[in-house]
């Protein structure tokens, strides 16, 4: 627990009439450029089990519907929903494994040359069980049991991969935009004021200390001003967070308690950048700054049931902050789900006199 005091912890109060902005609001030129350039890659991002499920649940209702047109009845229909589900579900799961594994060197791909491609890779995948099948004796469709099962794996490959594009190109503007305003989000101009008059103030009577204040102020904004990738460890994320709040514990001094809770192991997760800080920040803004005896701020990560586990927690103050736009929380929903999909899991409520933010990862 940090409990530092500080003759400069009284926030200035120009910064009331900046309360209602949320960070920064310089636009990063390069930043939709470069979340295009993902999106080729993106069309085979299909390590997710929300892809895995939506194909799976596609694919049967697909074989449901062909086998009801070549069945005299129900039980005819069972045996070959059976024996064709024997040959589509390996064949996706196949396919969609491959593409999860090659989807770097896939997205660098021509267009056409990643039809033909994804194509041959179902026909491919189809064969193998088609010919575990047909070695069992089952019944199969057609009269031709292999080259039904690579013309129709062919067929299915490239009806998913099309399914993929559409998906590709609807979570693209998301992305961006998304992107967009958590970079517009990153630094309140009221908190870079007081931040500088902060340092300014030090620099007389502690230079040391107004050096390190000014160093985490460069790292905040050497961080969001650049495109630094589509994920960061959490381990990145804990540091950026620190930076953070080490600035702030300098203005607020003993009114601001800081608790951490950190588990290594958790550490190695991969998460979107710029996505603690935010969460610190809402922490510090509703829960420390309009309190007059302050509040704690505590961060814990851990690791639970093979997943990272961050929480951040805040006091309520007797008298609550003015409501937020929620903009922060919801960006930071969104950007967990574009990159983790189902995998990832996200709660805000109010729990026992404090606030509770919670994130789940897969490790």
């Amino acid at each position: 627990m940090s409990t530092e005091p500080s003759a400069l912890s009284a926030p200035s109060s120009s910064s009331a009439g900046f309360g209602s902005t949320t960070l920064f609001d310089t636009l990063l030129p390069g930043d939709a450029g470069a979340a295009a350039r993902r999106g080729a890659g993106s069309v085979f991002d299909v390590c997710h089990a929300g892809v895995v499920l939506r194909a799976l649940l596609v694919v049967e209702a697909a074989v449901g519907l062909v086998t009801l047109f070549v069945a005299a009845d129900f039980e005819a229909w069972s045996l070959r929903f059976a024996s064709a589900s024997a040959v589509a579900v390996p064949a996706l799961l196949i396919w969609l494994s491959a593409a999860c594994l090659l989807k770097r060197p896939l997205g660098v791909l021509v267009p056409w040359l990643r039809w033909a491609v994804s194509m041959a890779m179902g026909a491919l995948a189809a064969l193998l069980p088609a010919q575990l099948v047909q070695s069992l004796g089952l019944d199969m469709l057609g009269a031709h049991p292999l080259l039904g099962p690579l013309a129709a794996g062919a067929a299915g490959a490239a009806a998913i991969y099309g399914w993929l594009q559409l998906r590709a190109r609807a979570l693209l503007p998301a992305d961006t935009t998304a992107r967009l305003a958590e970079l517009q989000s990153r630094i309140r101009p009221h908190f870079l004021f007081n931040t500088l008059n902060t340092a300014l103030a030090l620099v007389r009577v502690d230079p040391a200390r107004a050096e390190g204040v000014l160093e985490d102020l460069a790292e905040l904004f050497r961080v969001a001003l650049t495109d630094i990738g589509e994920s960061v460890s959490l381990a990145e994320e804990v540091e950026l967070a620190r930076r953070y709040l080490a600035i702030e514990q300098v203005r607020f001094g003993a009114r601001l308690k800081i608790v951490w809770e950190l588990d290594d192991d958790a550490g190695q997760a991969r998460v979107p950048p710029l996505l603690l800080q935010p969460l610190v920040e809402n922490a510090v803004r509703h829960g420390v700054e309009p309190a007059a005896e302050g509040g704690t701020v505590r961060i814990r990560t851990r690791v639970k049931m093979g997943r990272a586990q961050v929480v951040i927690a805040n006091t309520v103050p007797a008298a609550p902050s003015r409501p937020g736009s929620g903009m922060a929380l919801k960006n930071v929903r969104e950007r967990l789900h574009l990159m983790h999909d189902m995998a990832a899991q996200f709660e805000a409520r109010a729990v026992d006199g404090a606030f509770r933010v919670q994130l789940v990862v897969p490790l």
